[in-house]
C-alpha cells in the first residue's frame, strides 16, 4: 500500500505537492471514492481515478510518438475549449502527458509519456537534444539565412544556442528551411524567424534526437520501440 501522493508522482502525473493540489480539489478518486491525503491504496489493484481517467501502474510505462496536427493545444486539457493532443491520444490505454510543447499553429513530432522520470531526463537542458524543424516561410531571403544561422539572442534577450539552418527547396514565393535547435524555449524557431526578417507560414517537427516523424500520419500515435527509447539517451 502506497500513499496517493506518491502513486500519481510514479505514475508520472504529478509531483507529490501537486497531487496534495489535486486531491484538496476532489479530482482524485479510489475505488469511487473521493481520495483524502492520508489515504493509502494499492495501484495494481485499487480503481485509482484523476478526473475520472484510470491511473496507471508505474508498471505500465507508455512512450508514444504522435503526429501532432495544427490546431491543437499541447496540454491535457483547455480552459477555452480548444482542441487537445489528449483528445488524440484517448485510445492508448492510459493518462500520458506531453513532454515539451508544440505551438497550437506548429505540427509534427510530439513525445508523450506516463514515466516523469523518463520526461524530466529528456527535457532537462544538459541533454540538449536536438529538434528540427521543416520551416516555410515568406519574406526577403537575402542575408535572412545568414541572420538567423547567427542569432544568440531572442527579442527578450534570452540566449541560445545558434541553430543549423540549411535551404530545402523553393516554393513560388515561399521558401522551406530546414532549422535545427537544441533548445526548447517558447515558440523559439517562429521568434527567431521573426527576428531575422522572415514570416513562418507553416513549421513541422520533423525529428527529435534520433527519433524522426517518418511517415506517421497526421493525428496518429505510435508506441515507441525500446530500441527507440534507449537511442535517445545514447
Amino acid at each position: 500500500m502506497e500513499r496517493i501522493q506518491k502513486i500519481l508522482s510514479s505514475a508520472g502525473l504529478c509531483s507529490r505537492r501537486q497531487a496534495e493540489e489535486l486531491m484538496r480539489a476532489g479530482r482524485v478518486s479510489v475505488n469511487g471514492r473521493p481520495a483524502g491525503l492520508g489515504d493509502r491504496a494499492d495501484p495494481l489493484t485499487d480503481d485509482i481515478r484523476l478526473d475520472g481517467s484510470p491511473v496507471a501502474s508505474a508498471g505500465e510505462r507508455l512512450y508514444l510518438m504522435l503526429h501532432k496536427p495544427r490546431g491543437y493545444v499541447t496540454t491535457l486539457s483547455d480552459e477555452r475549449g480548444r482542441p487537445t493532443v489528449a483528445e488524440l491520444t484517448a485510445d492508448c490505454g492510459s493518462r500520458v502527458y506531453p513532454v515539451g510543447r508544440l505551438d497550437m499553429d506548429s505540427e509534427g513530432l510530439l513525445l508523450l509519456t506516463n514515466d516523469g522520470g523518463f520526461a524530466q531526463r529528456l527535457a532537462h537542458p544538459s541533454h540538449g537534444m536536438e529538434k528540427e524543424y521543416r520551416v516555410t516561410v515568406s519574406g526577403r531571403l537575402v542575408g535572412c539565412l545568414e541572420r538567423l544561422a547567427g542569432l544568440t539572442t531572442l527579442e527578450d534577450g534570452s540566449p541560445i544556442v545558434p541553430a543549423r539552418v540549411a535551404l530545402l527547396e523553393r516554393r513560388g514565393s515561399r521558401w522551406v528551411l530546414s532549422v535545427t535547435i537544441c533548445q526548447g524555449l517558447n515558440r523559439q524557431v517562429r521568434r527567431m524567424c521573426a527576428l531575422a526578417g522572415l514570416e513562418v507560414v507553416r513549421l513541422v517537427r520533423v525529428r527529435e534526437g534520433s527519433l524522426r516523424l517518418g511517415d506517421l500520419p497526421r493525428g496518429r500515435w505510435r508506441p515507441l520501440t525500446e530500441a527507440e527509447r534507449l537511442r535517445l539517451f545514447s
